[in-house]
């Protein structure tokens, strides 16, 4: 994009097509719709396109994909159609009759970006203050639990004693993930933000024992 826009193009959208899979996916390209959440915060203004064919690769995945975008405020979609898909040339299995398509288009609730509702606003305002005091709550705790990892580091090189311990991770993240699960979060989710926690611990730790 910004080479487009340095060559003065400034009329530009993004289209949404999913990327290579990196483990197994019921979809031919996997979503990864966090991709599309950070390039609407770096790109505001930039409108996105969502292919949701290339993303399932089959037709029964496009409604689901479909409602996904508009979901996420995505501006449109780019749904492939022919008049008989078995005849097609290529990407049958993902291909909708003008019918179908018809059909689908009709099922999708798009949904507002902002509501004019006071009443609304103020309630969501109040929910948002909420979720901003926990973030708080939440930064405060996790930089506590990186001192005390800074803590383990010295020790650990004060005992000549490696920093990565596979099995505290193992047995670690096997606790975490189930006390996620009692607190009904999800697992995947769970194990990636101790993934993240543990990775930038190791390099904490490694940075102490090469000072």
């Amino acid at each position: 994009f910004e080479r487009l826009s340095q060559a003065g193009i400034k009329n530009m959208v993004a289209i949404h097509r999913g990327f290579t899979p990196f483990r197994d996916t019921a979809y031919r390209n996997y979503p990864n719709w966090k991709t599309v959440i950070e390039l609407r915060r770096l790109m505001p203004n930039l409108p996105i396109i969502c292919d949701p064919s290339h993303i399932g690769g089959k037709r029964e995945y496009l409604f689901d994909i479909s409602q996904k975008a508009f979901d996420m405020g995505i501006e449109g979609l780019m749904i492939e159609s022919h008049c008989d898909p078995s005849c097609a040339l290529s990407d049958k299995e993902q291909q909708l009759t003008p019918a179908d398509l018809g059909q689908l288009l009709s099922r999708l609730v798009i949904r507002n970006a902002t509501a004019d509702n006071k009443q609304f606003e103020n309630q969501l305002e109040l929910l948002r203050n909420r979720i901003d005091a926990i973030d708080t709550e939440l930064l405060e705790t996790l930089s506590s639990r990186m001192e005390i990892v800074k803590q383990i580091g010295e020790y650990k090189k004060a005992n000549n004693v490696t920093a990565l311990q596979i099995g505290r991770f193992a047995e670690l993240m096997d606790k975490r993930v189930r006390l996620g699960e009692k607190l009904n979060l999800d697992p995947h989710f769970v194990q990636q933000i101790f993934q993240h926690i543990h990775e930038d611990s190791v390099r904490m730790q490694t940075d102490i024992m090469d000072e």
